[in-house]
């Protein structure tokens, strides 16, 4: 029911870690929920080896190669069985290439790219990892980025940043198409704070009903075009990264934009959903303009 140019399909990556296989498991079971396309790509490469003998690259090329295969057909599996048997519109890719760019060019008519929020490598090791952070910034679709701690509860709500930027405006049309496939409910929260100086003429009863008349603007063609969703609007006085985190709790899906209204000129990825993504233990997706 999304209106933009249409982008199908899902494309996750793996790499054989525990978090890998949690994306592995959330996009086969978002694959067949929705009967759509599931490409799952293994990529490798040899560019950090610094060995120059060809027949040495060579061996190391091919032993790499293997080892991307063994992930993939382990991946399959989890796949498989996440989906409750065998998935007819998926399909697996092996790939030469740094992970970043060729996820992100395999994805780029995706309807959305699933990495898992650490991999492997000793860098992937923190909160959020250097290949999910690297795709943030870079994807040209949404991106979702998948935890492997959480145990997810099917009828809890999606909850929706909303900040009124055009990503926002994204971020709104994928949370309501997911609400809508899943048959749950949504939890569209609005925040803003107190500004840091007051005017003398700062009035708060006014800002508050200025805020919910903001959330109020954003959700109402949605919620025509999407009425078998219930939506539980909330306007806080809060920041909106440590709000949306202790909330995520009860949720099974966080969505927000890459960056809002606060975001400086020029920058890929906004504090907020960039907290978010590292922060909370359920899936968060992070919208992104084509």
């Amino acid at each position: 029911m999304l209106s933009e140019t249409h982008h199908s399909g899902i494309v996750v990556g793996v790499d054989g870690s525990s978090c890998s296989d949690a994306a592995v498991r959330w996009a086969a079971k978002e694959s067949r929920m929705r009967n759509e396309s599931l490409t799952v790509v293994s990529a490798f490469d040899i560019e950090q080896t610094h060995v120059y003998d060809q027949q040495l690259r060579e061996r190391i090329y091919q032993s790499r190669e293997r080892h991307a295969q063994l992930i993939l057909e382990n991946a399959w599996r989890t796949a498989e069985e996440a989906a409750d048997g065998p998935l007819s519109r998926a399909h697996g890719q092996v790939a030469f290439g740094h992970p970043v760019p060729t996820l992100v060019d395999a994805a780029q008519n995706a309807r959305v790219l699933v990495v898992g929020s650490r991999g492997l490598h000793t860098l992937d090791r923190l909160r959020l990892g250097s290949t999910s952070t690297a795709v943030l910034h870079h994807a040209r679709c949404p991106v979702a980025v998948i935890h492997d701690e959480a145990i997810l509860d099917n009828h809890a709500p999606i909850l929706l940043g909303v900040d009124g930027s055009p990503t926002s405006e994204k971020a709104t049309a994928i949370a309501f198409d997911e609400a809508s496939h899943r048959k749950v409910a949504l939890i569209a929260v609005h925040a803003w704070h107190m500004p840091d100086f007051f005017e003398p003429a700062f009035d708060l009863q006014a800002t508050e009903n200025q805020e919910k008349q903001t959330l109020a603007e954003r959700l109402a063609g949605w919620q025509e075009r999407y009425p078998d969703v219930k939506v539980d609007r909330r306007v806080v006085c809060d920041y909106p990264a440590p709000y949306l985190t202790a909330e995520s709790t009860q949720s099974q899906l966080v969505v927000v934009g890459s960056h809002g209204r606060g975001g400086f000129a020029g920058m890929l990825l906004g504090s907020v959903s960039s907290t978010v993504a590292q922060a909370t233990r359920v899936p968060v997706i992070v919208a992104r303009q084509p």
